[in-house]
């Protein structure tokens, strides 16, 4: 009996090996598209756990209201808060956020602001307001100091100051246009984040972020080239897995077709003769 006899004949009286081997196929040239997908396409780099998208969509989920005790001397600037809570929260700090160098960063961002006030004129104002690395999904306790500049010329950015702990912070400030601070004569609002807008008269603010793929860090064409590389040997591995199956089922099928023919013969042989 030939090898495809074999094959074939194995094949209708083997539905499970049958089914891992077409899943084993299935996977290898699943890979190989793969492959060829992620060659010829940008791709983001997986080992960077946040980028500015992520914090950004992470900030504009809240809601900022303004203090009620806005005149007082500690929120004359926006650095001021950071610096207060710092003292005050020393020893639930950690000692991370202590020995770490602070970075200052001036940032163009697809950022809009709208106001629950329709009497506010959101125009040379500065809206700032102090928050956890946590609330940013960022890091624990460290404190961020966010202040929101209003860009009167571009209602679709806005000019993020944001001095925060350097480890914490994206290591892609590169990919973020820089903008200028803002000036002395400018309106400084202190706010406070909140999860909910509050049912009092409260004015409040609400963010609008519109995520840049230009914020997010791909591959570089090295990197993407060992990637192709490693899902190119997984492929031929499985391609190599099965072909011994196959060669192994033309093989396997054969012996017990053979003893099956012996065992005919021997039947059809008188017991006894004449």
């Amino acid at each position: 009996m030939s090898r495809g006899s074999n094959l074939r004949e194995y094949v209708s009286h083997n539905p499970p090996g049958v089914t891992f081997f077409l899943c084993l196929l299935t996977l290898a040239f699943s890979f190989i598209v793969l492959s060829s997908y992620s060659y010829s396409h940008s791709l983001p780099n997986p080992d960077i756990e946040q980028d500015w998208n992520t914090l950004l969509s992470s900030f504009s989920k809240f809601h900022l209201c303004e203090k009620k005790n806005a005149s007082s001397p500690a929120h004359a600037s926006p650095i001021a808060p950071l610096q207060t809570m710092q003292e005050k929260d020393k020893k639930t700090s950690i000692n991370a956020t202590r020995s770490s160098s602070v970075t200052d960063l001036h940032l163009h961002v697809p950022l809009t602001v709208t106001s629950s006030s329709p009497n506010v004129t959101l125009k040379d104002i500065v809206l700032f307001t102090t928050l956890t690395a946590r609330q940013l999904k960022l890091g624990d306790k460290e404190l961020v100091s966010l202040a929101l500049g209003i860009l009167p010329e571009d209602s679709e950015h806005i000019c993020l100051t944001i001095r925060a702990p350097t480890h914490i912070l994206p290591m892609t400030p590169r990919l973020v246009p820089e903008c200028s601070a803002s000036e002395s004569n400018i309106s400084r609002v202190p706010v406070e984040v909140t999860n909910h807008l509050p049912a009092s008269s409260q004015t409040c603010y609400s963010m609008h972020f519109k995520k840049d793929p230009s914020f997010t860090v791909m591959l570089t064409l090295e990197e993407k080239s060992v990637v192709v590389k490693h899902l190119v040997e997984v492929s031929v591995s499985l391609l190599g897995v099965c072909l011994i199956l196959c060669i192994a089922a033309s093989l396997k099928t054969s012996v017990p077709h053979r003893d099956y023919l012996t065992g005919q013969n021997s039947q059809s042989e008188p017991l006894i003769e004449s």
